[in-house]
């Protein structure tokens, strides 16, 4: 990138911080207006409360600080490429993306279209661009070689089985009979489904299962409104009422970078930190450690609000019986069952609770659940000098600043 390039996109830093979601709101507009057709691959309860807006103004703003230094944004670009792939982003697409931001930036801005803002950020868009059209096509690839496929496949809904009052797991095979490659513990897979009024949807769900079952487990929490403007989950809700055993949908292989990091010590103490729906990732995980690393201590710190929406209650209890190396943790928001035993407890996590169970001098941390949740816990997490290297997250939805 030219030396007057970089100059230039960092002039542009201090609009980008004061302005950044306005410019990205107005993109979105103009994208969904000006090409229709991308419409499928956004989630319309994120453009509603605009965690899709900030994602994107943040993730633009992170761009220009670190134009010249761009191996500071690797885990980001991994992040984006590999929701991508999940959705079936191909090379053009970019274009699209790039004329509307462009169009956005000489609106906002009120800019012609040879002035040198909107000339930088071109340049800039261009080779942005091909970075993750590299990255994704190699995505693509080794999901060729490894699953056998890529984009949507059928699958047979083989089991529903009700684990919560608001989550139900659904266990999905292929209909071609293909045998399922193992997958990397915390991954997810994607849904493309039709819909009764014509809409094609696509959501992302976390594989809840073992990584080498013989079929996908997905676990979907039944999604009201997020605000008083944003609509009730319109997947989710499908899922829940209209998607039964015999039922055909069409499935992505699985993507997704929140994983295990196999290369630590298998003494290493791995403490999975849930909250809500966000067990589905961190059950996926315990049960890959407990297969293979039996003698490796793991923790489960499971938040909920009550024993009503404690999805897996059945399932991790067996586990606590069959590996003594396991502890698991469920702390109630509201009432705590009248049953409960030393395994539950009330409130909030808490810094206490943490150092009761967790390792925090060495152990290794996987976080996953509301953003609320999650920015609390990383605050703890923090405070008790767990190093940032040692903290790994997961967001449903577009990534948020946990600091």
């Amino acid at each position: 990138m030219k030396p007057q390039t970089l100059d230039t996109i960092k002039q542009t830093i201090p609009v980008l911080q004061t302005h950044g979601e306005a410019l990205t709101r107005l993109f979105y507009k103009n994208m969904f207006a000006n090409n229709p057709e991308v419409a499928p691959f956004f989630n319309p309860a994120h453009q509603k409360t605009g965690t899709q807006q900030r994602a994107l103004a943040n993730a633009i703003c992170a761009y220009a600080q670190h134009v010249d230094t761009p191996e500071k944004l690797t885990d980001a670009i991994e992040l984006i490429a590999q929701k991508h792939v999940s959705l079936g982003i191909q090379p053009e697409h970019y274009p699209v993306v790039g004329e509307n931001l462009l169009l956005t930036i000489q609106e906002m801005l009120e800019l012609d279209a040879n002035d040198p803002v909107v000339s930088a950020w071109a340049e800039a868009y261009e080779q942005l661009a091909q970075v993750f059209i590299d990255r994704e096509q190699t995505i693509y690839q080794t999901q060729q070689q490894h699953h056998g496929w890529t984009g949507f496949k059928p699958f047979k809904v083989i089991r529903k089985q009700p684990e919560s009052d608001e989550i139900t797991s659904f266990y999905l095979s292929p209909m071609d009979g293909e045998p399922l490659a193992e997958r990397y513990a915390g991954q997810y897979i994607t849904l493309r489904l039709d819909l009764p009024d014509g809409r094609k949807m696509m959501r992302n769900y976390s594989l809840s299962d073992s990584a080498d079952t013989l079929y996908y487990r997905i676990s979907i929490k039944r999604e009201g409104p997020a605000t008083a403007e944003a609509p009730a989950g319109v997947v989710s809700n499908y899922m829940h009422d209209q998607i039964n055993t015999e039922d055909v949908i069409e499935v992505a292989p699985p993507a997704g970078e929140f994983t295990l990091d196999w290369s630590q010590d298998s003494q290493r103490q791995i403490v999975l930190m849930a909250g809500g729906v966000g067990i589905t990732p961190l059950l996926s995980m315990l049960h890959s450690i407990l297969e293979n690393e039996p003698q490796r201590p793991v923790r489960l710190i499971q938040a909920a609000r009550d024993a009503s929406v404690a999805a897996f209650q059945d399932e991790l209890t067996e586990m606590t019986k069959k590996y003594p190396n396991f502890v698991w943790h469920v702390r109630f928001s509201n009432e705590v069952p009248e049953n409960s035993g030393a395994h539950q407890s009330h409130g909030l996590i808490d810094a206490e609770l943490i150092k009761k169970l967790a390792d925090v001098q060495q152990g290794d941390f996987y976080l996953c659940g509301p953003s609320a949740m999650l920015k609390h816990s990383y605050q703890i997490l923090d405070e008790l000098g767990v190093e940032n290297d040692r903290i790994h997250s997961e967001f449903f939805g577009p990534a948020q600043d946990l600091n």
